[in-house]
């Protein structure tokens, strides 16, 4: 299996890609429409892909302006978003705007991490979280956005790419059990992830 990854020479011009960035955002506000779900009345997944990757790098380029330098930073901290063959790539974000709300509810999910799950009809996918840092600091706050990793069986990406199984996604934390019903477009988005 190839991986698939933004490489340097994958990404445009800052000059080129200002001239196409109103037009690259709306094409990926709609990519990322269908690839997120409302989990709960505070959190949502994006389901993150190639496309939506190569858009965080060349934004992350475009607004720190760090050139060549950067480069290899940002391709270092995107890539391991894409999806590998049997997987799911998700960011999970708590959006909350009140700032009082938002500290509240982060100092009761300590962990939250460790609970995200798929369910195909009855098999459940348990994700793991990105390592490269821990989003559970010492005095149990979750930090507001997490990289869920979904790791499917051959079988469960058979069942996955089946329009009849029946797809969820959640968190089974016990200050924020919610889960959410991937509809038939989302599904038929996320089946172009796997190799």
């Amino acid at each position: 299996m190839a991986f698939k990854v933004v490489k340097k020479n994958d990404l445009l011009d800052m000059q080129v890609f200002a001239q196409l960035r109103k037009e690259k955002r709306a094409e990926m506000t709609a990519l990322k429409k269908i690839r997120r779900i409302a989990v709960g009345p505070d959190a949502s997944f994006l389901f993150e892909s190639y496309d939506t990757m190569w858009w965080q790098i060349h934004e992350m380029l475009f607004i720190e302006k760090g050139g060549d330098d950067q480069i290899a930073d940002e391709l270092s901290a995107y890539n391991p978003l894409i999806p590998q063959g049997n997987e799911l790539v998700a960011t999970l974000m708590f959006e909350i705007d009140d700032p009082e709300r938002r500290k509240s509810l982060l100092m009761k999910l300590g962990g939250v991490e460790e609970t995200c799950c798929l369910h195909l009809n009855e098999e459940i996918v348990i994700g793991d979280s990105e390592t490269d840092i821990d989003r559970t600091n010492a005095a149990g706050k979750a930090s507001s956005v997490q990289f869920i990793h979904f790791r499917l069986s051959d079988l469960q990406v058979d069942m996955f790419k089946k329009p009849e199984t029946k797809i969820s996604v959640g968190i089974t934390h016990p200050a924020y059990g919610h889960s959410a019903v991937i509809s038939e477009d989302v599904r038929i988005s996320l089946v172009t992830d796997f190799d």
